[in-house]
């Protein structure tokens, strides 16, 4: 399941955020890949565990969290803390799948990548090419968003970043493992709740709406691993 979730970063989180990344110092983003994934990358990200980054990804983590969507989209056992990355002057990542198994360079936390997250941090019009593909059975989805708005998609899709050929792309990402780790179950449990959301606005809590509450809770009961 692909989920649009919009405004996670509001636009003076953005414009802070733009600030201090364009004065830092940014690294080769094939140091977070393994030897597959290096043939295919060409872009710079921030250190990882560098101050910056860490100060920066407490907030992009505090507004996921924050968010209704992510939450019942992802259903996150456990988040990594994100990365920044940066496309510019014909910089891409080439086809490939995210690694099953991430770990924490800080704690050494080890988790499975269920769900990856995008967070964008320049606007469509700050530069030309670089959209987010996700491949999956039913074809291509391309992905150019808002600035603070994220794209959460499986991890397990094959998936790219085009090239950039104007400007420059800025980019939050990370990975979360998931209390329910198939996606289909999970796009299951999103659309009930989404549909209770929207019945309650309607009825309020009926007898109707508090018995599909009760369906989706023991659904997730049955299928979540905690």
């Amino acid at each position: 399941m692909m989920l649009h979730i919009p405004g996670v970063l509001t636009p003076d989180q953005v414009r802070q955020f733009r600030q201090r990344l364009a004065q830092t110092d940014w690294v080769d983003g094939r140091e977070s890949v393994g030897a597959q994934g290096a043939q295919v990358k060409r872009n710079r990200q921030l250190a990882e565990g560098s101050p910056l980054a860490k100060e920066l990804g407490d907030i992009v983590a505090r507004a996921l969290t924050a968010s209704p969507l992510f939450f019942a989209s992802a259903l996150p056992l456990r988040v990594l803390p994100p990365y920044f990355n940066s496309y510019a002057g014909g910089e891409q990542y080439g086809l490939h799948i995210d690694g099953a198994v991430r770990t924490d360079g800080r704690t050494l936390q080890t988790l499975r990548a269920d769900v990856s997250t995008t967070v964008f941090l320049s606007d469509p019009e700050e530069y030309e090419g670089g959209e987010l593909v996700v491949m999956d059975s039913y074809g291509a989805h391309e992905v150019k968003l808002p600035a603070g708005d994220a794209i959460v998609y499986p991890s397990s899709s094959v998936h790219r970043v085009m090239p950039v050929t104007r400007g420059e792309r800025v980019a939050s990402f990370l990975w979360s493992q998931s209390m329910v780790r198939d996606d289909a179950k999970r796009a299951m449990l999103f659309e009930l709740d989404q549909n209770i959301q929207k019945l309650r606005a309607q009825h309020g809590d009926s007898e109707a709406v508090v018995g599909l509450t009760g369906h989706y809770h023991n659904l997730l009961r049955m299928w979540a691993e905690l």
